[in-house]
């Protein structure tokens, strides 16, 4: 009965004329329909609006600061002088949306859950963490498996969940949580149709002083298009969307108001799944000869200057540095493999000749050095419209050297689902941006996460890279951590697990008209995304007020 009366309370506030000031409109995702799900573990089919606003982290560590921590379910944090476990300190009388208190018991109770129901750990945090123990009641301690100086960055990923009503969900995998009861800024709502959906204030947020804006609403838009539409016309206050020719079709509409800042983010590759059902794609795939030939054939800068409009930034490293992580890349590992991410269709055709792949069947395009013939469709979300012309560059780049590539164009979440699941060919993917390579190598390389998380969709795993991108984490010595990743990079470029292409832009655009407070490259103190990957959205929301 609270529950609804909370609503209720909501809904009456939506409908006073104050609250026209206090409702932030955002864009987060394409979409043809809104689904009701607030399941923080479901990585397909959950508004991704669920993270962060709904269920606020331990720690967030922000990345455009130094990565320093900013404390906001805990207080504090401390690291043993082992590196061997961690203990976090919640705040003192934190509670629930619903009132109910919030202690280290549902702390101990998600990451234990998370034991239990593994589909639902989605950064493997058990093969990290070996005991978790409610030290008190505002006290959590947790034991790991190696000593890591990143724990509480790898710790606080994690969403955490009420006991008292995850401890009787019969299959959390597939549990919508219409009704979610969360600790975040923006727990209730009010209002939910397929169109249109609101997330408003949370009674019992813990930091609600600091909270201006009264309600996020969410409008279904299908694509990219539809976004530019809603962005250019000045509906949308808050959008992380690709938008061809900016200056012009955007800001120049209200240049006192409309703003973009594009900072370089996460790295965009293409992939080939190394364990795909196709036996004679296979049989090419997992041919590093075939990768480093696929790699060549792609033309990096028309993919930046005509389908990015030339806002992504060129990444020719085999080791997936770039631009990014220019200061951990090892020239070495560049000069040796780096040919092989440079566009260079002729050396593409000889590379392929040399390994056998050749037209044997007279159809055009080559087959497998055994006859048997090559033919995949590589995915992209449909809604995407920049990574669309992405892949269709592609696509012309690999049947000029004669392999018979095609682009397929399913929905985000289908695209999002065959990944995790393996029930595709070829892909285009990225992986996200983080203070360090660290993140990126053990989002994508780690056997553990398999069939967990899309950033492991190439399906290739290496005992050697696990084992340094460990060992990164066991010092806090810069040089020892450069010398782990110099190795595990070499290792990367000469296997060419993924091929990368650019780096995407932090996409960002803001609306100064009814909000002002933004994270700005003047003043540039957060990562300003309202990106699923980007916890630092935030304390974006949380720097916010309504323009009076």
């Amino acid at each position: 009965m609270k529950k609804y009366l909370l609503a209720a309370a909501a809904l009456t506030l939506l409908s006073g004329s104050a609250m026209a000031q206090t409702v932030l409109t955002a864009n987060i995702e394409p979409a043809t329909t809104w689904v009701r799900n607030f399941n923080p573990f479901n990585q397909t089919s959950a508004r991704q609006s669920t993270l962060d606003f709904i269920y606020e982290p331990l720690v967030i560590f922000n990345r455009f600061d130094s990565n320093k921590p900013v404390y906001r379910l805990a207080e504090s944090f401390k690291l043993s002088d082992d590196l061997k476990s961690i203990e976090f300190k919640l705040r003192p009388d934190l509670r629930w949306s619903d009132g109910k208190p919030l202690t280290a018991a549902d702390v101990k109770f998600t990451y234990d859950y998370l034991k239990k129901f593994p589909a639902l750990d989605f950064v493997s945090i058990w093969t990290f963490v070996t005991d978790v123990q409610a030290v008190d009641g505002q006290t959590v301690r947790f034991t790991l498996a190696n000593p890591s100086s990143l724990a509480a960055e790898q710790i606080s990923q994690l969403p955490i969940v009420p006991e008292h009503v995850w401890k009787d969900v019969a299959d959390p995998v597939t549990f919508a949580n219409e009704n979610p009861v969360g600790s975040g800024p923006l727990t209730e709502v009010p209002r939910f149709t397929g169109q249109t959906y609101d997330q408003c204030r949370n009674p019992n947020y813990w930091d609600n002083a600091h909270l201006k804006v009264d309600c996020i609403r969410f409008p279904q838009l299908a694509d990219n298009n539809q976004i530019l539409t809603a962005t250019a016309d000045g509906t949308l206050d808050w959008g992380v969307s690709f938008i061809p020719d900016i200056d012009n079709v955007y800001v120049s509409k209200d240049p006192q108001h409309f703003h973009y800042w594009y900072s370089p983010s996460s790295m965009v590759a293409f992939l080939f799944n190394l364990e795909t059902a196709n036996e004679n794609n296979k049989k090419a795939f997992t041919d590093v000869k075939f990768r480093r030939a696929v790699g060549m054939a792609l033309d990096r800068k028309t993919m930046i200057d005509v389908a990015g409009y030339g806002y992504p930034t060129l990444n020719e490293d085999p080791g997936l540095m770039g631009e990014l992580y220019k200061s951990w890349a090892d020239p070495s590992v560049k000069a040796d493999f780096g040919k092989f991410a440079t566009y260079d269709a002729d050396a593409a055709k000889a590379l392929l000749d040399e390994a056998g792949y050749k037209d044997k069947d007279g159809d055009g395009f080559r087959d497998n050095p055994d006859g048997s013939k090559i033919s995949f469709p590589i995915i992209v979300p449909n809604s995407w419209t920049d990574w669309v012309d992405t892949v269709n560059i592609a696509v012309e780049g690999m049947q000029a050297v004669g392999i018979d590539a095609k682009i397929e164009t399913p929905e985000e979440a289908v695209w999002t689902g065959n990944l995790i699941n393996g029930t595709f060919d070829a892909a285009i993917n990225s992986l996200p941006a983080s203070a360090s390579p660290y993140y990126p190598y053990k989002r994508a390389f780690s056997a553990s996460d398999k069939g967990k998380t899309r950033f492991t969709a190439q399906r290739w795993f290496n005992p050697d890279v696990e084992k340094l991108v460990g060992e990164f984490t066991h010092t806090a010595d810069l040089a020892k951590q450069k010398e782990a990743m110099n190795k595990a990079q070499r290792i990367v470029a000469e296997n060419m697990p993924v091929i990368p292409v650019f780096n995407n832009p932090n996409w960002y655009q803001y609306n100064t008209k009814r909000f002002t407070g933004w994270s700005t490259k003047e003043n540039p103190f957060v990562n300003p995304s309202i990106s699923r990957t980007n916890p630092a959205r935030l304390l974006n929301l949380l720097a916010l007020e309504p323009v009076k």
